[in-house]
């Protein structure tokens, strides 16, 4: 069973969804995107299979976005695509990759949906905001 995570260790989702990984007792595959971005065709791939447009995957705080004219509704998915490769800071984060599916973790928690293991005891987000409880379980 193989769990991938696109994780940025700058960006406190990404490390709150590394962490609940780690809390449902699985070690992931972890791919530090900015340094080795994934190619113009899994990045596709992830995009469709989480659901998402291309210009939904779009990250626009603190990314050149804006100075790159991606704001602009005329640019194609494939205009979109080679920026987001060429510049990988624009690729929302982070992506997980997991045999139940494909998710943008935007919320954290989002990875719930996707683990193939049960959380293994209570997590607390980096900003004190509990999402399991004692037993394991989502709290809603």
């Amino acid at each position: 069973m193989t769990v991938t995570i696109f994780h940025n260790p700058d960006c406190g989702t990404s490390r709150n969804t590394l962490a609940l990984i780690r809390n449902a007792g699985i070690e992931p595959e972890i791919i530090e995107y900015v340094q080795h971005p994934p190619g113009r065709e899994q990045l596709k791939d992830m995009i469709a299979k989480a659901g998402l447009t291309v210009r939904g995957a779009l990250r626009e705080k603190g990314t050149p976005y804006a100075e790159l004219g991606l704001d602009n509704p005329t640019l194609a998915d494939v205009q979109l695509l080679d920026a987001m490769v060429e510049h990988p800071i624009l690729i929302n984060r982070p992506f997980v990759v997991t045999p139940l599916g494909v998710r943008l973790c935007r919320p954290s928690e989002v990875v719930l949906d996707v683990l193939p293991s049960p959380q293994q005891g209570p997590f607390t987000k980096e900003d004190g905001e509990v999402v399991v409880d004692r037993q394991g379980r989502r709290v809603l």
